[in-house]
């Protein structure tokens, strides 16, 4: 009470009335934010409530969404991230995208969709980043927002390049442009499928914000005042409004959803705002000025926090929740999709049927399958059609893959196919009108196909070439190709033909531009136009007026005359600023316009009404109409092809057609039919193809040899004109390979053994086929399928390139350009070889002989001459310099033939003069070899001809006679005549991938391939003399397998339970194979069929390794390399095991035995040396010392046949031999005194096991040799006696471990018995059978035996008296060896290397990892490593994989050996240039492409001053270069045409 007045107050959600007495209720709900979501107000109060899916908070006001903790997804150009609003967690999900900017996700699917502005594609992901996949590929150009509808599983989409709304399918399916009219530049889009409407932006002139239903009908603005650049917007769908941002005015707004109650929550501290989410009560948004994430209080724009800055570039943002997305709505499509054949849209209440854009609606529910009638046009990168069918006109890209340049196009109703030519994958393609089928119909001597035209009546193919200048035709699928006009073509344009009339009318804008009639098949050619023209364009025939329309560019015309060019009128000659292509349909002209990007058309007959049908489109090219209804057209061609062999083409009245055929091949005198083939022709090898060009027609035309197998760097060719066959070398497919010269019946002729075959050539009169190898350096024959394959020369060859014939003479002659360039000569038989050429020569690349004119003539590509000699060499001269870079050399008749890799052309002259140089083709990059043929000629006498020469194998010729010879390896017998089938002696080894063999009969050492199927990691080798089969493991499959030599019979002994067999040997008197398994730690037994398994040993094993068995003494031997190395010894049934050598060992690798001298033999990968020591691990010696890094090893047992000559016997026997994987190499040295060591096979991957395979190595014998000693399952001898033992897993035949005695059912406990060692009972029937041991060898079943015991008592002998001193001499050697060493080493060592930990060498790779602290993997680790998987597979368990053979060796010296060695010095000068042809032509190896190795070329030619440099200006074809003309628009995106291009 103040001074007596009385204030009134009211209660909590009450208001005092202006009367300053009474109480009004407060409407709380009235004031906006008092309730998140809904508000009830109550007399003095109010109560919040939530929507469905939302909980009040403990504060009664605000609500929670239920569900998991809401994820912000937002788009950051090059990645997909997402952040925890609350705890700024911040996670990866999508990286590596080019320009990710609309996002939107899929929460029930969980899937996420993006767009790429840069690859104008939408992309989805699952929402854990997997599977990436595109969803629209096609016709997108800024598709800068996207929304999903979740409940009718719908994409949506803007495109402000486009100006258009579209919708499609999740999949991308259906896809139909739902809103076009008044769009200029739409952005944001938001979706409410629960009320069925579609929100979006648009910020083009009049920006504005816009709703519909999202059928597209009841299109409405909500918002058109006080916006600039609406950017982002967001539904809140509990609140019942939308949010937007403006990044002009820098300002958030939000307003009812149908536009009313407009108001700014935040307008300031917004530099540029881009996309917005909202979620429960706060708004969140990316700002491009500060690369942020921010949030504020939706309704006040209070609270504003950055949640994440120092972003990369983010673009759209989303709240990941199911709340986002609420169930709530209904789906008024339902199950069965509403009914519809096609889409289904939700409107207001309930939901539309809708067609793909173009297909028009048959009844309410369906739309029809195909267009009917439809603009069809070519823009570059994608041909897109109009439909006419429906009335929006929007232009739709046909799915196509890889058109880079599309130009000129037609269609053919019959088969729905549209056709186009690319200028620049220089190809001509086809597919069906939808895009499916789609084919490349020719894609071989196109150099700028530019014209294109459909004969639909007898449907035959016609095209223009502005590059070849020539007018083709083919039929429809690109066969039976020929060329019909060759001559007066300056860049001929656009094509079109009359089947009606029979004649083909062409532009050419040429330096006299005009355009040109003649029949189809090319009769009664005439230029109709001549004046006026600049640049004619598009070409279209009025069947109806009968008058022929054009384009020009340059005149700025469309014009028309008749068929003979007369009458002629300009149609329309305004506003045309670069007319281009030309169609007509019933009543109207369409035409596309370069310069206006669109596509208008105007009535034909008076050129009035012009109307634009599509504007804004760049890069447009040719347009047809496609319709269904053509008119039929009898033709003469319909009935039995006209008569004609191949090609019926048709031909104006009154011949009405004529027949034709492929290019290069002659029409006979009867008019119909071709010759069967060509008779004289050049064929040539181009790298990835082989082509011919005809000599038997008036132009000069490749045709590409149409063969199945792909080609990868053809590089040598060779043909045989009896059967027609042409032959070629691949040098990354290592093979040679042959098919007929229709490209029929190809296969390989020799697949293995080669490296860089860059020689051969046929022998077409002896039936053989020689070839040269740069890699392995020999010159081989064969038959011509490849067998009875030899050696000719090995020894002395450098680099052998091209090898020529000469039967009748009986000489071979070939280049070679190492380091000593020449050129040499032998009798055919590889004898009589002299050098006739080695001085001032280069490369001397190609070589032919002149029979007729017996001369020799070669080309030089480092000279840059092509010179002639007679066939001695003598009177030596040049015939034609300079020449670029001539590769293969040909000749025919009174001209040679050369291929030149710098001008990329073939090139011809005179024989004898060297004059009168033409370019037969050019614009062939990558050309090889060359061949001419003549099949009319004769071939000559062949001097093998009867009886094969008496021969029983080969009959090579030789200058006075012939010489009958053996396949590679093998001797020829006394008789001079005949041959063995397989070499005596002689080394198998495995590479992993195959395995080879080594004759030691002859002394070439060339290795032949086994041809055993299947091979993948073949690792260890054993062979049985018995049975003549090689046994090995192959530790992919993880098997143990068993083959002839020849390569049949191929079975798989055991199947199951490998990990890693490192070891196999084979005892070959009982019949059982032992191995080693590294991955299980055991050694196992079985008969060597793979039955009676056994585990032999299995404890205190680390790494086993190799394996050796000595069958007559009966011991087993082997390595164990684990953490303490040792070899061991133990009876061949596990027993009696010993510790041989535990001392003084690194990495044990091979292991073999010398039975005669009774030595075990070993190498040590880690100590670097091969060691041996007695059978007891005595008087240990080292052999050879340093090896670089010894695998496996094996030697021969000395042959002790009278017969056998005494030179070759103490040759033979000395010899022990291994396998070194870092010189990649087989060695061998003199097994007594650790000399002589030889290389016997250099440059071989992934050498592995090594045997030797002899008549006298697999001798002796034991007590298992007979009847397998009585055993039932397994026999093992001992020294003096043998057991009996059982299978680990019984196999169903009753088991005895009792000689000769075989038990009536089989028990159970057999296989775990212990074998016992007392004397076993005798069996009732036969003679007695004794288990003979020491004890009782004077019993009489034991004397049976061939076994004599050495007699008890001798004295010392002398040889152990020596022994011991010499041992101790060794041991004072190698102890004064190693304190050197150590001494060495430590001076040496790399401090970076000391901490190395090696695990095991094995040659899997293992979690056991090489840790490896200071210092990187060494080059060679990857080589040292083999993986038991092919490829990169990781398929293989870690256990599988397991590190390998030492990292490396500890010097760093030693590291660098394997990048060293691929370094050939240089030798300076020429020689330095000389490299570059082998780097050219072995681009195979290093997968450099045609520019790549051109370029290489290029640099290396600078380096060399010898050659001179040409500038780009004179490699690049001039010949288009005079006009340049800006009617070349379309040939920009070219193929360089030179090196400095590329």
């Amino acid at each position: 009470m103040v001074r007596g007045l009385v204030q009134c107050t009211c209660h909590t959600g009450y208001r005092l009335m202006d009367d300053g007495r009474s109480c009004q209720d407060v409407d709380e709900c009235a004031e906006e934010g008092y309730c998140s979501q809904g508000c009830t107000n109550l007399e003095g109060g109010f109560q919040c409530w939530c929507v469905h899916g939302y909980e009040l908070r403990p504060d009664k006001r605000s609500c929670k969404a239920l569900g998991p903790e809401p994820v912000l997804l937002f788009a950051n150009r090059i990645d997909i991230r997402q952040v925890l609003p609350h705890r700024s967690e911040y996670t990866l999900l999508l990286n590596n995208l080019e320009n990710a900017i609309a996002l939107d996700f899929h929460h029930s699917q969980e899937l996420v969709f993006w767009s790429d502005v840069t690859l104008d594609r939408i992309m989805k992901a699952n929402l854990n980043g997997s599977n990436v996949e595109e969803v629209v590929s096609t016709g997108l150009e800024s598709p800068g927002g996207l929304a999903i509808d979740w409940i009718h599983d719908k994409l949506y989409w803007t495109d402000s390049g486009t100006s258009r709304i579209e919708v499609a399918n999740l999949d991308g399916t259906h896809r139909k442009v739902l809103l076009w009219q008044n769009m200029e530049k739409p952005r944001a889009i938001a979706l409410h499928p629960i009320e069925g409407k579609i929100y979006w932006t648009d910020w083009g002139n009049t920006p504005r914000i816009e709703y519909a239903n999202m059928d597209g009908s009841n299109r409405r603005v909500i918002a058109d005042t006080h916006l600039f650049w609406p950017n982002g917007l967001t539904i809140d769908y509990a609140g019942h409004r939308m949010y937007w941002v403006d990044a002009k005015h820098h300002v958030i707004e939000k307003a009812d959803l149908d536009g009313r109650n407009r108001k700014a929550v935040i307008n300031q501290g917004l530099p540029h705002p881009f996309a917005i989410t909202v979620f429960e009560d706060s708004l969140y948004w990316t700002d491009w000025h500060t690369k942020s994430i921010n949030s504020a209080n939706k309704f006040t724009g209070k609270n504003q926090e950055i949640i994440r800055n120092k972003l990369h570039f983010p673009m759209d943002i989303h709240t990941l929740h199911p709340q986002r997305q609420p169930e709530g709505g209904k789906n008024r499509c339902g199950a069965n999709n509403g009914g519809c054949s096609h889409l289904c849209l939700p409107g207001n209440k309930t939901y539309t049927c809708a067609c793909p854009t173009g297909f028009k609606k048959v009844d309410h529910n369906n739309c029809a399958n195909s267009l009917d009638k439809f603009l069809l046009f070519a823009r570059r990168t994608d041909i897109r059609r109009i439909s006419f069918d429906t009335e929006d006109m929007s232009d739709d890209v046909i799915p196509l893959a890889d058109v880079r340049n599309a130009v000129a196009l037609d269609w053919d109703a019959r088969d729905g196919y549209i056709y186009w030519t690319d200028v620049t994958t220089d190809s001509i393609n086809r597919a069906l009108w939808n895009g499916s089928k789609q084919e490349v119909v020719v894609d071989t001597s196109l150099e700028s196909p530019a014209g294109l035209a459909i004969d639909w009546v007898t449907n035959k193919l016609y095209w223009t070439d502005a590059g070849t200048d020539r007018i083709e035709v083919s039929n429809a699928d690109g066969s039976m190709r020929t060329v019909l006009i060759w001559e007066n073509l300056d860049r001929p344009r656009d094509i079109v033909v009359d089947p009606v009339g029979g004649f083909m009318y062409w532009t050419d804008w040429g330096a006299n531009p005009k355009i040109e009639r003649a029949g189809m098949d090319s009769s009664s050619r005439i230029v109709i136009i001549s004046s006026n023209l600049t640049w004619p364009n598009g070409l279209a025939i009025d069947y109806e007026t009968k008058r022929l329309y054009w384009a020009d560019a340059g005149m700025k015309t469309i014009e028309y005359g008749n068929f003979d060019g007369s009458d002629r009128q300009v149609l329309i000659g305004s506003q045309l600023p670069h007319p281009f292509g030309l169609t007509i349909h019933e009543d109207m002209l369409y035409w596309t316009d370069w310069q206006s990007k669109s596509i208008q058309s105007a009535n034909k007959l008076t050129g009035s009404g012009r109307y634009t049908l599509a504007e804004n489109l760049e890069n447009l090219m040719d347009i047809h109409m496609f319709q269904r209804h053509r008119k039929t057209v009898h033709n003469s061609c319909a009935v039995n092809n006209g008569g004609c062999s191949d090609l019926c083409l048709l031909a104006p009245a009154p011949k009405a057609y004529s027949c034709s055929c492929p290019t290069g091949i002659n029409l006979q005198a009867d008019g119909k039919t071709c010759t069967p083939g060509m008779s004289s022709f050049l064929i040539f090898a181009r790298r990835t193809d082989i082509r011919m060009v005809s000599l038997d027609i008036p132009y000069f035309a490749d045709v590409v040899l149409a063969v199945n197998s792909s080609m990868k760097n053809t590089i040598a060719i060779g043909v045989d004109p009896q059967d027609g066959k042409v032959y070629w070398s691949d040098s990354t497919l290592k093979k040679i390979s042959r098919a007929n010269i229709n490209g029929t019946a190809d296969e390989d002729v020799i697949s293995t053994g080669l490296m860089t075959t860059d020689g051969l050539a046929v022998d077409a009169v002896g039936r053989k086929i020689y070839w040269t190898d740069t890699g392995t350096n020999r010159i081989e024959a064969a038959n011509l399928d490849g067998s009875m394959r030899k050696v000719l020369v090995w020894q002395n060859l450098d680099s052998p390139r091209a090898i020529a014939l000469y039967h009748e003479m009986g000489y071979m002659y070939w280049s070679d350009w190492g380091e000593h360039a020449k050129l040499e000569r032998s009798a055919m038989d590889g004898s009589e070889r002299v050098i006739l050429i080695n001085n001032n020569l280069g490369w001397p690349n190609g070589l032919a002989i002149d029979m007729a004119g017996s001369q020799l003539l070669w080309a030089d590509a480092h000279t840059e001459r092509i010179e002639v000699a007679d066939l001695n060499g003598q009177n030596r001269h040049t015939l034609i310099t300079p020449v670029q870079h001539p590769y293969g050399l040909t000749l025919l008749g009174s001209h040679i033939y050369w291929t030149d890799w710098q001008s990329r052309s073939i090139q011809r002259a005179d024989k004898n003069s060297g004059a009168n140089t033409i370019t037969v083709r050019a614009n062939l990059p990558g050309l090889m070899d060359i061949q001419a043929v003549d099949r009319e000629r004769a071939l000559g006498f062949n001097k093998c001809g009867r009886k094969n020469g008496g021969c029983t194998h080969l009959c090579l010729p030789r200058p006075n006679g012939t010489s009958c010879a053996c396949p590679t390896g093998v001797l020829l017998k006394g008789d001079g005549r005949s041959c063995d089938d397989s070499p005596e002696t002689f080394l198998l080894f495995s590479n992993r991938v195959s395995v080879r063999r080594i004759s030691l009969d002859t002394n070439d050492h060339t290795d032949v391939h086994v041809p055993v199927p299947e091979l993948h990691n073949v690792i260890s080798l054993d062979y049985d003399s018995v049975d003549g089969k090689l046994y090995y493991t192959d530790v992919t499959l993880d098997v143990i397998r068993r083959s002839n030599l020849d390569g049949s019979g191929m079975e798989t002994v055991i199947s199951q339970g490998l990990k890693t067999t490192d070891g196999l040997a084979v005892d070959w008197v009982a019949r059982n194979m032992y191995w080693t398994d590294t991955g299980r730690n055991t050694i196992e037994v079985a008969r060597i069929d793979g039955t009676s398994r056994k585990v032999l040993v299995n404890n205190s094993l680390d790494e086993p390794r190799a394996i050796a068995v000595f069958p007559s003494k009966g011991f087993l031997f082997w390595t164990d390399w684990g953490h303490i190395a040792k070899i061991e010894r133990s009876h061949l049934d596990g027993t009696d095991r010993k510790v041989l050598i535990n001392t003084d060992l690194g990495w044990p690798n091979g292991l073999t035995l010398d039975y005669d001298t009774r030595r075990i033999f070993w190498v040590d990968a880690h100590l670097d040396r091969i060691e041996s020591s007695d059978l007891n691990g005595k008087l240990r010696q080292i052999l050879v010392s340093p090896v670089s890094h010894p695998f496996a090893l094996t030697q021969l047992k000395p042959v002790s046949s009278p017969l056998t000559p005494f030179s070759r016997l103490s040759q033979q026997d000395r010899w022990i031999y291994w396998t070194d994987w870092q010189t990649k190499s087989i060695q061998r040295v003199d097994k007594h005194t650790g000399r002589n060591k030889e290389t016997v096979l250099a440059n071989v991957e992934g050498l592995m096991d090594i045997i030797v395979v002899s008549p006298n190595r697999q001798t002796g014998t034991n007590l298992c040799g007979v009847n397998n000693g009585g055993c039932t399952h397994l026999c093992f001898a001992k020294t003096n006696s043998f057991v009996c033992a059982c299978p680990d897993e019984p196999d169903g035949r009753p088991c005895s471990i009792i000689a000769g005695y075989i038990p009536t059912s089989p028990s159970r406990e057999t296989s775990s018995t212990p074998v016992p060692k007392a004397p076993t009972e005798t069996s009732q029937r036969g003679p007695p059978v004794v288990n003979c041991t020491d004890n009782n060898l004077n019993v009489e079943g034991c004397l049976q035996s061939n076994v004599v015991t050495a007699p008890h008592g001798e004295g010392l002998h002398v040889s152990y008296v020596i022994g011991g001193v010499l041992t101790i001499l060794t041991i004072l050697i190698l102890i004064v060896a190693l304190i050197i060493y150590r001494h060495k080493k430590s001076k040496f060592a790399d401090p970076g290397v000391s901490n190395l930990t090696y695990s095991n060498p094995s040659y899997r790779t293992s979690t056991q990892e090489v840790k490896i602290e200071a210092s990187q993997k060494p080059p060679i680790y990857n080589q040292l490593r083999y993986k038991k998987e092919g490829g990169v597979d990781g398929g293989y368990t870690k256990e599988k994989i397991r590190i390998v053979e030492g990292v490396c060796l500890l010097s760093t010296e030693e590291l660098y050996w394997d990048d060293l060695k691929q370094i050939k010095p240089s030798r300076g000068g020429l020689h330095t240039c000389m490299r570059t042809d082998t780097v050219s032509l072995q681009a195979s190896s290093a997968s450099l492409d045609d520019g790549e190795t051109e370029q290489l070329l290029q640099e290396e030619v600078s380096e060399c001053s010898s050659i001179t440099t040409l500038t780009p200006s004179v490699i690049t074809p001039q010949r288009h270069a005079q006009h340049s003309l800006p009617d070349t628009g379309w040939m920009s995106m070219r193929k360089p045409s030179t090196e400095s291009e590329v």
